[in-house]
């Protein structure tokens, strides 16, 4: 399945940081939302749309999944590859981190969502 994987899209602010992966017939909308006076603590939510940006529901009517626990850690960890040094100097393979990252969300969106 083909993707586009946006970080840190335009309309990000220091407190709060969107991603985007978009489908080829759907898009994920990733938040994260920082706060406390170091901006360590973070709270990580997302929403699935339409390409034309409609809101897809939840399996239990809910519209956003706010990623906890575990899934958390996890997330942290696959966010700090796409931070590091190595990343943006093309030390790693970047392909390798991008899909690790996207297969990540996509087994949260299976999780949550009825994709039809």
């Amino acid at each position: 399945m083909n993707y586009k994987l946006q970080l840190h899209t335009s309309e990000s602010t220091a407190n709060l940081i969107f991603n985007t992966i978009t489908f080829d017939a759907f898009k994920i909308n990733i938040v994260e939302r920082y706060f406390g006076p170091a901006k360590k603590s973070c709270e990580v939510l997302f929403k699935v749309r339409t390409l034309d940006d409609k809101i897809v529901e939840r399996r239990d009517g809910n519209m956003r999944v706010k990623i906890k626990n575990e899934d958390l850690e996890t997330y942290r960890q696959l966010l700090s590859v796409l931070k590091s040094y190595e990343y943006k100097n093309h030390l790693i393979n970047r392909k390798n981190a991008d899909q690790d990252y996207v297969h990540f969300i996509l087994r949260l969106v299976i999780m949550n969502y009825d994709l039809n």
